[in-house]
């Protein structure tokens, strides 16, 4: 049997422990270093809420309403789980447009999440004085978390699991690519086929060796519990006053207050102290004292009452506030679960399980882009580039979470080589998929520091302003981010008719727009294929799966193939628009006239060489110029020079989806199919590719369809929108955006279809998209409302 290898005995490691030896997957060993629970577990808060900002977030964490009470019988411990109930306090309008759009996401899953109005909001000895409302939510509650870990233990070895402690990791065993164990303290091995790090803030320093990029660090993180309280309602709601930063739970009596701070304390736990078990920093009452003031105020009781104890332990955060967790790109057969940002105990439950599962399974049991460590960009990693994150991902987790949002700390790790051109041109830039991108482009300075919103967006005028250049002239779009991917060798073709639904088989010079799927017809990646000779290919992917695009081309290449990563060697601008052919043409001896969609060819545009790929995500005429670093600023200028303008990523957005287009990560992703996608026109049925068997399955069976919808009103929609219909919810949004040049409300969504029920019989049912506890219409439409023929396109 496999031998697995897990390294942390805290809530996380014990939980994959547990759910691994029930799955029965083979000789588990978890070692630690100290005791179980010694490194952060032990003083967590045991704040247990199910409810998250996102689906599959909200997902992982319901799982422990579920397991705690259950483990309590299975181990025969109590754990301390009970319901509390809890209330996220809002003292912002924008703030109760999040917490409307966090309910609805709730009610989806089968939570009881309801809003509160400020006046009608009553938890005994709370001043509600600013707060405008609040999200009451039935089923958070409390757990105690070294009880818990100590159930965990006992049903996992119980099931058959090895637990050592006292055993200091040194270092991951790593050839050939692969994991194969871990070399201990002492100079001995442990040998195992597959290891989970699950050290918490001591996880970094395994990766770094190993070659495997961890964005995490470790800081001071803190709460106080006060003395007894009188009178305290038993049990103690949780309270999240979010636009003050902090937290107040119930605990025997007692009131523990925390908060999460801005420009947080960074600690290195490979420091003097960081082989201390149970360790504890000291007081600092000048990093808290903002969170006492607030709790002061929200409760004034606690200026008569004392503080029995200072908690401040160490806690570690990822770069981006999001919790990591899978195999690592880097070593095959090592996973990873870190990153927990304070929740690593209320997380433990729904983290261990999909774990567990996507070991034993060798894929993920759901759709975890949004906290795949496959998802992290290298450059993320740098020490110096976590510290600086800590100036605001701390904060960041109470933080409102505006829509467009942009991070101030940490900012130009990656810049296009035409980054001072595209600033030259007015880009205010924001970060795209670790880049930096131009947003939209300012006409002058008033255009450039726009307000957040959570209504109409301020920049939606430049977006129509800058789109409309398209319809006669030529704009160039930023589109170097994108993942290429050079694929090489005698075995190349044979790999892509493995992985790909589309023919790959084509002439030199065909582009083909297609995708990967995963055995169960899920879709792992989204792509353009270009044969640029007989043995090479030429793969274009999204910017933000990169890294996970490359992993999973590599991990099914075999020895007949060479993967090339290009996507820093050249630039690619996107020149498109009505004008685009005569603006080429002026600048080029090559025929652009005799230039079919959907193919490439080598060209020589004002004197540089470039790769011409005539494909466009923005529906006009266009091309998209491949050329080398160092010759994309005179090939820039030419451009520009010419009477081209550029477009900017929120523009670039408002086009794909007036054309229907989807992208990966929100409209596609591996729990989706083509045809659910309405991408059935890329699959040849005629060849094998992997997923086939179960995409037939499909065939004449969907339950679900993709769809694109014009709505009503002038509602910001973003994903995850509920889709209503007679009162019940049939779907949801996965992406939306105000056209660029329609001006058109519009929303990709998933629904529920009949069985063989048709694209016209969807489009005569009756819709309402749920957004922020408003309701509006929205109709299906038949074709997309811009240029539905691909006439434009096309031309």
């Amino acid at each position: 049997m496999a031998r697995i290898l897990i390294i942390g005995g805290g809530a996380v490691g014990l939980s994959l422990a547990y759910h691994l030896t029930r799955r029965g997957a083979g000789e588990v060993l978890l070692v630690e270093r100290n005791q179980l629970t010694s490194g952060t577990s032990w003083h967590a808060a045991g704040i247990v809420g199910p409810l998250r900002a996102t689906p599959n977030a909200t997902r992982i964490a319901m799982y422990a309403g579920e397991l705690f009470p259950r483990l309590e019988d299975e181990a025969g411990l109590s754990t301390g789980y009970r319901r509390t109930g809890g209330y996220w306090l809002a003292r912002d309008p924008a703030r109760m447009d999040e917490l409307h759009r966090i309910a609805a996401v709730g009610r989806q899953f089968g939570l009881t999440p309801s809003i509160v109005a400020g006046a009608a909001l009553s938890v005994p000895g709370m001043d509600g004085a600013g707060v405008l409302g609040a999200l009451r939510v039935e089923e958070d509650a409390n757990v105690n978390p070294v009880d818990l870990c100590m159930a965990y233990a006992k049903a996992a070895r119980a099931q058959g699991a090895q637990i050592r402690e006292g055993v200091t990791v040194a270092s991951l065993l790593v050839e050939g690519g692969r994991v194969k164990g871990a070399r201990l303290a002492d100079g001995s091995e442990i040998l195992a086929d597959t290891v989970a790090l699950c050290a918490g803030a001591w996880s970094k320093v395994l990766a770094d060796q190993a070659g495997v990029a961890l964005p995490l660090q470790a800081v001071e993180h803190m709460y106080v519990v006060t003395e007894p309280m009188a009178h305290l309602p038993h049990p103690y709601p949780v309270l999240r006053d979010l636009d003050r930063g902090i937290y107040v739970k119930g605990d025997a009596g007692k009131l523990v207050i925390g908060g999460f701070e801005p420009f947080a304390k960074c600690w290195n736990p490979h420091g003097p102290d960081g082989d201390r078990p149970f360790l504890e920093f000291g007081e600092d009452w000048e990093q808290f004292t903002p969170f006492m003031e607030a709790a002061l105020a929200l409760i004034p009781s606690l200026a008569e009452t004392g503080i029995q104890h200072f908690m401040n332990g160490p806690e570690s955060f990822a770069a981006d506030s999001r919790l990591m967790i899978g195999q690592t790109n880097e070593v095959d057969g090592l996973y990873i679960a870190a990153g927990m940002n304070s929740v690593g105990v209320m997380s433990s439950a729904g983290v261990g399980r999909v774990l567990a599962d996507w070991m034993v399974e060798g894929a993920s049991p759901i759709d975890l882009w949004e906290m795949d460590i496959a998802r992290v960009d290298p450059l993320t990693a740098a020490a110096a580039h976590v510290e600086k994150r800590m100036e605001e991902a701390v904060g960041d987790v109470f933080g409102l979470h505006w829509p467009f949002k942009q991070p101030k700390a940490g900012r130009g790790l990656r810049k296009s080589a035409l980054h001072d051109r595209w600033a030259a041109q007015g880009a205010v830039f924001g970060l795209t998929a670790g880049w930096e991108r131009g947003l939209w482009y300012a006409a002058g300075p008033a255009e450039r520091d726009l307000p957040y919103s959570v209504g109409e967006q301020p920049w939606q005028d430049i977006v129509h302003r800058e789109a409309a250049v398209l319809a006669e002239g030529t704009a160039l779009v930023d589109l170097s981010p994108f993942g290429k991917f050079d694929v090489i060798g005698p075995g190349a073709l044979a790999l892509l008719q493995h992985l790909a639904v589309s023919q790959m088989d084509v002439a030199e010079g065909r582009a083909v727009y297609t995708q990967f799927l995963n055995a169960k017809a899920g879709i792992e990646a989204d792509v353009t294929v270009t044969r640029l000779g007989a043995q090479h290919f030429r793969i274009t992917s999204g910017a933000a799966t990169r890294w996970r695009d490359l992993v999973w081309l590599r991990r099914h290449a075999g020895d007949q193939v060479a993967l090339h990563d290009v996507t820093e060697t050249e630039c690619v601008i996107g020149v498109m628009g009505a004008g685009s052919r005569i603006l080429l043409a002026g600048l080029s001896g090559d025929d652009w006239q005799d230039f079919p969609f959907s193919t490439a060819r080598r060209v020589s545009v004002a004197g540089v060489a470039c790769l011409a790929t005539r494909v466009s995500f923005v529906g006009e005429l266009g091309w998209e110029l491949s050329v080398p670093i160092a010759d994309a600023a005179r090939l820039f200028d030419a451009l520009t020079g010419a009477g081209a303008r550029p477009l900017g990523h929120y523009a670039l957005d408002g086009c794909r989806i007036e054309k229907g287009y989807r992208h990966w990560g929100h409209d596609l992703g591996p729990e989706i199919s083509p045809l659910e996608a309405g991408l059935g026109f890329a699959v040849d049925w005629d060849k094998d590719f992997l997923g086939k068997p179960a995409l037939q399955a499909q065939r004449g069976a969907l339950t679900r369809r993709m769809v694109l919808m014009e709505v009503e009103g002038r509602p910001l929609i973003l994903h995850d929108e509920p889709v209503r219909e007679a009162g019940g919810v049939v779907g949801a949004t996965t992406s939306g955006a105000r056209g660029a040049r329609t001006a058109k409300g519009l929303a990709l969504a998933l629904v529920a279809i009949g069985a063989g029920e048709t694209l016209a019989e969807t489009a005569a049912r009756s819709f309402e998209i749920e957004v922020a506890g408003r309701l509006y219409r929205a109709k299906v439409l038949p074709r997309p409302p811009f240029d539905p023929k691909g006439e434009r396109m096309k031309a």
